[in-house]
């Protein structure tokens, strides 16, 4: 997935919460593999997460220890998620940009649209 030049962000922190890469050209290695299946599980507690906010947002009897706990959660499941995402949009390959046809920036409106 990576070429020798670039680095993959890994789903997990290194001491102090800093970054760990992978520099490979073998997207099937060890190490990748455990990147990929801690993506997933990731991914799937993040989901799961979702569902469970639905769930204690209908039942508003326990709320004050019920939402502490779940934000707690889900902010941990989003910084996973955000990592997971900065990661993938990296390994992802170069697209070229749109060719200009004609110069139109896309849709305008009259300035009379702004008063």
């Amino acid at each position: 997935m990576t070429t020798h030049n670039e680095l993959r962000l890994l789903p997990w922190s290194g001491p102090n919460g800093q970054p760990c890469y992978l520099s490979t050209e073998n997207s099937g290695g060890y190490l990748s593999r455990l990147a990929d299946n801690t993506e997933a599980q990731q991914l799937a507690v993040a989901a799961e997460l979702g569902e469970h906010a639905l769930e204690v947002l209908s039942d508003c009897r326990n709320w004050p220890n019920e939402l502490r706990l779940l934000v707690t959660d889900m902010a941990g499941a989003l910084r996973d998620v955000s990592r997971v995402a900065i990661s993938r949009g990296h390994r992802l390959p170069p697209t070229a940009p749109p060719a200009d046809e004609g110069g139109d920036e896309g849709p305008q409106l009259p300035a009379a649209a702004f008063d």
